[in-house]
């Protein structure tokens, strides 16, 4: 298994052009600055995840969706989603795009983990060296046969089985509104050595790395 915590440099990203990372890595300017790192404290936690974030080189990975919309809910602690005046921690980055959107591996990596009867909806988990990712909400269900089991997802002609090796880049299932959720969107958990980090992080320094792009921070000053 390819192991990801210190990525090869040359490698190119696959299944996520340059225009589009402009895009998501714009709008992830006033995700961080309103969700992620906040301005009246900075955690431990969030302190964990940038370092973690800052130490791996992300040419070779993926942006998760196709049709990116927006960031809707950022990592840590949150309101409800379904109402109430509670508070919870949301564990990992939710990305709206229209129903039916695919769905693609952030890194290569075998899958790890299969289901579809919980709060995560249809979801899939796949293991890249020290490096979990988990997709939730998705379209399909999972089956089991003598031969193992699947997330299956026939209108999208999607077949993944637990156990399978995926590349970067792959298609491995839709966006749609499986278990608790109030709109189709993805949502993203990232973990490494088995703690969540924030993935808002590590798609910002995935955009910063794209050739011919400069840090998000630097672009919005540019701009102001």
């Amino acid at each position: 298994m390819q192991q990801v915590s210190k990525p090869r440099q040359n490698r190119k990203c696959q299944g996520s052009l340059p225009n589009f990372l402009l895009l998501a890595g714009l709008t992830l300017i006033g995700l961080i600055t309103l969700g992620g790192l906040r301005q009246e404290g900075v955690k431990a936690s969030d302190v964990k995840s940038a370092q973690v974030a800052s130490l791996n080189h992300w040419q070779g990975g993926s942006f998760p969706v196709e049709n990116f919309q927006a960031y809707t809910s950022p990592f840590g602690y949150r309101r409800s989603a379904t109402g109430g005046s509670g508070t919870e921690f949301h564990r990992g980055l939710d990305i709206a795009a229209p129903d039916g959107s695919y769905i693609r591996n952030w890194w290569s990596g075998q899958v790890v983990a299969l289901s579809d009867n919980t709060a995560c909806g249809t979801s899939i988990t796949i293991q890249s060296g020290e490096w979990k990712h988990v997709y939730c909400h998705m379209k399909g269900h999972i089956e089991k046969t003598p031969s193992g089991r699947y997330l299956i997802d026939r209108l999208g002609g999607i077949q993944i089985w637990q156990g399978q090796q995926l590349p970067s880049g792959a298609r491995i299932g839709r966006v749609g509104m499986s278990g608790r959720t109030t709109g189709p969107h993805l949502h993203w958990g990232v973990k490494y050595a088995n703690q969540y980090i924030d993935p808002a992080l590590v798609l910002q320094q995935m955009y910063s790395q794209q050739p011919g792009t400069g840090s998000i921070s630097n672009y919005s000053q540019q701009r102001d």
